[in-house]
């Protein structure tokens, strides 16, 4: 009995250093990007840095507006083409599709996500780019960007989703079938509203991911720092501004770029904090 006792109290330990090394690596990268990026802000001017419309690291001139907004379009867009086919492909997987078929498309979703994403950037190049550009003249744009990210979003999207919805207790489904609803009304009426909350994560985890990526979006969307002219104009993202010109920063112009890393870590957290609030006011509804 002490010796099953000893092992559980090994193991609550091994535990607890796991979480508190998460932990530790999330102050340790808070504590960086706030402590090399709010000086830089200071020397720039906060609503210099957040709001000026100019990029122009050799004129000590340093606005990421354009980006931020080019992080949001690109954001939103992939919201728009990822979510509603996400969602609906974890319902059919989860509610409507033969064992045969699940078997062949569930393989499928999973290899999407362990595709690298520099791979997604040569399909958007090779592809998308040449197709965008036979529509309307300029391949490399938002409207490029936000359909590649669209796309890497959807295992992620789709996973989770699927999961929500095979963990809502089957007596949900049957009593929705006992009341009279068909197979279709009882899947979109009953048991999807009961997953709101997994779903819910599955897209805040697929926003966080097409807000951060980086090499798919550099080789599909032109890379302009300037305020976007149109859904089929070239734009630069936050992730973008950081990674194109780190390798030969230096002084204000690498501490600009870190402190752009704080806006990113900051939308993150906004996201993750939105969520959890909307959470807890279901939690709240429910009871």
């Amino acid at each position: 009995m002490k010796k099953v006792q000893f092992k559980e109290k090994g193991m609550e330990i091994v535990f607890l250093l796991c979480a508190c090394v998460s932990i530790l690596s999330v102050a340790l990268i808070c504590i960086f990007l706030f402590a090399n990026g709010i000086p830089a802000m200071n020397k720039i001017g906060f609503f210099d840095f957040l709001m000026g419309k100019k990029w122009k690291p050799g004129n000590d001139i340093y606005g990421i507006f354009p980006m931020i907004l080019g992080s949001i379009y690109v954001t939103a867009g992939a919201i728009l083409v990822g979510v509603p086919i996400g969602l609906l492909t974890a319902i059919y997987l989860a509610r409507f599709c033969p064992s045969k078929l699940y078997k062949i498309v569930k393989p499928g979703v999973e290899l999407l996500a362990g595709i690298p994403s520099v791979i997604y950037g040569f399909f958007g190049l090779v592809v998308l780019v040449p197709l965008v550009s036979q529509i309307k003249g300029d391949g490399n744009s938002i409207f490029t960007a936000s359909l590649l990210l669209g796309i890497m979003i959807l295992p992620t999207i789709i996973n989770v989703s699927e999961a929500a919805i095979r963990a809502v207790p089957d007596k949900y489904y049957q009593g929705a079938l006992a009341l009279g609803a068909t197979h279709e009304r009882s899947v979109f009426l009953t048991v999807v509203p009961a997953a709101k909350s997994g779903i819910m994560a599955g897209i805040v985890l697929g926003i966080g991911r097409a807000i951060g990526e980086t090499m798919a979006v550099i080789m599909v969307a032109g890379n302009n720092a300037r305020m976007p002219k149109g859904l089929f104009k070239g734009i630069r993202t936050l992730t973008a501004n950081i990674v194109i010109e780190m390798g030969y920063a230096t002084d204000l112009h690498r501490e600009a770029l870190i402190a752009t890393g704080v806006v990113l870590f900051v939308f993150i957290l906004i996201i993750n904090l939105l969520f959890s609030l909307l959470k807890r006011r279901e939690s709240v509804n429910n009871d």
